[in-house]
């Protein structure tokens, strides 16, 4: 059984969609879609500067982009599972056909806009903490003020809130905690200071038609997995104020009995906690179209049925 997983805003780094842009067919989606969205997503993804593409309006519908694009070069062998981490959740239900990629895409846009704007009101953003066990980080964060925003597993934990408040963290961190490492991230997602985003992202959405998931799709919210389309873009929703639970969505893989992962681009993140978290799996990071034969071999191999289906995202 092969889960197919979408990485989160933070994944992005200058110049990682070049590769890709060399594939056939490629560049002219990529300019449909920036077309869609109003945003030029190949000049972000292959001349943005590393300041360009951490601007958050930015970031959020170009992983998207460059997700879907990497999962149309797999070709036709539909996964078992898919899931995202936070923004990569849109790249997972465009996969599962919940919505189709240009209203996924557009629906980032939205999402972007307005976490950019809710990020504006007060410095805030996010920090990964290294080490340290939850009974004794979870006490000092919420004396802090701050969110656990990111329960990734595998021991690792990232706190959000208010750049004082981080600040603090890093000058006085919980025991057994090693670093602080700021996130590559505009502000503090999955916390309360984005709740004016989800009225904005919820109006969107009210103008989308989902259909019910193709496969089988877990939800950051809780790890549990959502067969009605309409309940997963309301997760989508109200998400962006609340924390990611990724460590349930791998408690949930283990439970279904998954025995590959493939990362979409741009991997590495999720297929790093994965090989901590689900020993004996096999996982794979898509970071350039050199790991696209790899990848298709190991779908078709660990696919329930080991038969190519339809690509759910045509």
């Amino acid at each position: 059984m092969l889960v197919l997983v979408a990485p989160g805003q933070g994944a992005q780094t200058p110049g990682f969609l070049t590769p890709w842009l060399e594939l056939p067919g490629a560049a002219d989606v990529l300019a449909d879609w920036s077309d869609a969205i109003g945003l030029d997503l190949a000049h972000y993804g292959t001349k943005g500067d590393a300041d360009e593409i951490r601007d958050t309006a930015v970031a959020q519908p170009l992983l998207v982009a460059a997700g879907l694009l990497s999962a149309r070069a797999l070709g036709e062998t539909a996964p078992d599972v898919v899931a995202g981490h936070s923004v990569g959740e849109f790249t997972a239900a465009a996969v599962a056909g919940v919505l189709d990629e240009t209203s996924a895409l557009r629906l980032v846009r939205r999402r972007g806009l307005a976490m950019a704007e809710a990020a504006a009101v007060t410095e805030t953003g996010m920090a990964a903490l290294l080490g340290g066990e939850p009974e004794k980080v979870l006490p000092r964060l919420e004396e802090l003020g701050l969110t656990a925003a990111n329960v990734n597993g595998a021991g690792q934990l990232v706190a959000a809130g208010t750049a004082g408040q981080l600040a603090a963290l890093a000058a006085d961190k919980p025991e057994g905690v090693r670093r602080v490492v700021p996130l590559k991230v505009a502000g503090a997602f999955h916390t309360p200071h984005m709740a004016p985003a989800v009225e904005q992202l919820a109006a969107a959405a009210a103008e989308t038609t989902p259909a019910d998931p193709s496969t089988v799709y877990v939800s950051n919210k809780d790890g549990r997995s959502v067969a009605s389309g309409a309940e997963v873009v309301q997760r989508l929703v109200g998400q962006v104020a609340s924390p990611v639970r990724w460590d349930l969505c791998l408690e949930t893989f283990q439970g279904l009995g998954v025995t590959a992962l493939v990362e979409l681009c741009p991997g590495g993140t999720l297929t790093g906690i994965a090989k901590r978290a689900l020993p004996g799996v096999r996982t794979l990071a898509l970071k350039t179209p050199d790991n696209l034969d790899e990848a298709r071999a190991l779908m078709r191999e660990h696919t329930a049925d080991g038969t190519a289906a339809a690509d759910p995202t045509a």
